[in-house]
């Protein structure tokens, strides 16, 4: 809309009347019915979304939004001149402006002519003209009071909008004032020139207006500090990630490595017969029940041999089918007449072999080792009256002997390997087990760890030096003869996985020395070639053993050297709750 009375043009219609109440008031009092503003209810609700202008902002085109609801409505094209109209013309124009409403009087063609020559005048004189307008008015006592703004220059002809215009100034600073809270916080001191009441944060220097607002904000700043503490640093998330998942994959890791840990312990258990799948009948039952379903033997060989077993069982005593004897005897005979390149060989005594059954089959090594040494010693007059069995034991029986002997205090360190029960296992038995039976019967032993190689090519010279000294200590002539078949009870051979009796030595021309081995892993049958002179030559080769075939890492000797007192096997047995080999070296 455009002002009939100044160039003012771009405005609303509520703009045009405000500005007309207040650029030209002279006008409006010089009419017939002079336009007032109406203080009407519906004032408040058009206030409350327009801002507070003053006249220079109503002269200057911001537009103004002081006007009523209640005041006339002006339109653009009853207030707009005519194209061909001029400033000064006398009313020369063809179309007149027409009254509206009913508040806002017409105008006389002069009273327009008047205004359209002030409106055309510079700035400063109508500012001029509306200061001394508004002196004009506040002087004249016979005129209606008027009511100034005391935060602007704006005058209303009402206390109500007055009141309602000072209260968008009001809200306009509260607003200026909550957006710019926290960026500027007011001090202390600005706080109380305000006049209200302030709650200043104790951790920071922001200023809250109440108690629900400063409690919101010191629960940022705690839980701005949590996180900061756990977190540690702006790059915190990347790094808790990365924690969780190193946390994740040690987790897995430890878990993959309990579980090869088990499987590694659950074959262990397999291999050394602590798995609980038996001993050596449950062994010998399942050999023969899977002859009878291959067809090699029928249900009634099955049987037969069953019974027999369950009866040597019983009796515990070993049923021979396993040994061979007159082994060491053959050997004897050999070197007499055979083998003219030794210069010397020395025999153990009479000792029998006994070869792995279907029963122990992978694991009774040791066992029957003991057994071979057992029936040497039945040969000796010194420690046949020892011995409990007038026999050479079965192995159940040689397992429950060696559980006595735990019982009795000796190597409670390995028998705690065992859990304190070798029957009904297929345990393996090393040198302490054969040593702690030993001891249970009174019989003097001696364990001798050649725990690492002493020659080239992790061969063990000093083993055989030894043994060649162990068989040589029953002799006291200068010029032993060739061939010596001593009383000496064989010895027990151990090294990893394995164990072997030592029968023999023998000294070759130039000086090397071969030890004589009986295998219980060789079959009866092989082992009874010795007794064949045909095939005595090659079976001794299976017997030879010289410094290049023992290269395993640590060999394990028990050696028996008499008998003890009551006082000494006492003795033994306390000592072994400690008990320690001999080094060589």
């Amino acid at each position: 809309m455009h002002c009939p009375l100044c160039p003012l043009s771009g405005v609303s219609y509520d703009e045009l009347c405000f500005h007309i109440s207040s650029a030209h008031p002279e006008k409006q009092r010089g009419a017939q019915h002079p336009a007032r503003f109406a203080s009407t209810s519906g004032r408040s609700a058009g206030m409350g979304s327009k801002k507070p202008q003053t006249p220079q902002s109503c002269l200057a085109g911001d537009g103004c939004d002081a006007a009523p609801t209640g005041a006339s409505r002006v339109t653009r094209d009853s207030v707009r001149p005519k194209p061909n109209s001029t400033p000064g013309s006398g009313g020369s124009s063809t179309g007149e402006a027409a009254p509206v409403t009913s508040t806002l009087t017409a105008w006389s063609p002069k009273t327009r002519q008047e205004s359209v020559r002030r409106c055309v005048e510079d700035k400063d004189g109508l500012k001029a003209k509306h200061s001394e307008a508004k002196q004009k008015r506040r002087s004249s006592p016979g005129e209606e009071k008027l009511f100034s703004c005391p935060m602007c220059a704006l005058v209303c002809s009402s206390c109500f909008i007055l009141q309602e215009h000072v209260e968008l100034h009001l809200q306009e600073q509260h607003a200026a004032e909550g957006s710019t809270l926290e960026a500027c916080p007011l001090s202390p001191s600005a706080s109380s020139l305000s006049g209200e009441k302030r709650f200043e944060c104790p951790m920071c220097s922001v200023v809250c207006s109440d108690s629900i607002s400063l409690q919101e904000h010191v629960e940022l700043h705690l839980d701005h500090g949590a996180a900061g503490n756990s977190a540690g640093s702006p790059g915190s998330d990347l790094k808790l990630a990365r924690q969780l998942q190193q946390q994740e994959e040690e987790q897995r890791r430890r878990l993959e490595e309990d579980q090869q840990e088990r499987e590694e312990f659950k074959k262990l258990q397999r291999q050394f017969g602590l798995d609980g799948s038996g001993g050596y009948s449950r062994q010998m039952e399942r050999t023969m029940e899977r002859d009878v379903a291959k067809g090699l033997m029928a249900p009634a060989e099955f049987h037969c041999k069953r019974a027999e077993m369950m009866e040597s069982l019983a009796s515990g005593v070993d049923d021979g089918r396993t040994r061979t004897q007159g082994v060491v005897r053959a050997l004897y005979e050999y070197y007499q007449t055979e083998c003219k390149d030794s210069v010397h060989v020395w025999l153990s005594a009479d000792t029998d072999h006994y070869c792995s059954s279907a029963g122990d089959k992978g694991w009774g090594c040791g066992y029957r080792n003991l057994q071979m040494l057992l029936s040497s010693l039945h040969t000796t007059d010194a420690y046949a009256p020892l011995l409990q069995e007038k026999a050479v034991p079965s192995i159940p029986r040689v397992q429950s002997m060696i559980e006595e002997a735990w019982r009795a205090g000796l190597d409670p360190h390995g028998a705690s390997h065992f859990n304190q029960r070798l029957q009904g296992t297929r345990a393996w038995i090393g040198a302490t087990e054969i040593y702690a039976l030993l001891t249970s019967l009174g019989i003097s032993a001696r364990i001798i760890d050649f725990h690492k190689p002493t020659g080239p090519g992790d061969t063990h010279p000093r083993l055989f030096e030894w043994v060649k000294q162990y068989f040589k200590s029953g002799r006291s002539s200068r010029l032993p003869p060739r061939l010596i078949h001593t009383s000496l009870p064989p010895l027990y051979l151990q090294h990893q996985g394995h164990s072997r009796s030592i029968v023999g030595m023998e000294q070759k021309k130039n000086g090397s020395l071969c030890l004589l081995l009986l295998d219980p892993g060789i079959s009866a049958s092989d082992t009874r070639r010795l007794l064949s002179r045909d095939t005595v030559s090659p079976a001794v080769r299976q017997v030879r053993k010289f410094a290049g075939s023992l290269k395993h890492k640590q060999y394990q000797v028990v050696a028996v050297h008499g008998v003890m007192s009551a006082e000494e096997k006492q003795i033994s047995i306390l000592n072994s709750r400690t008990l320690c080999a001999e080094r060589i070296p």
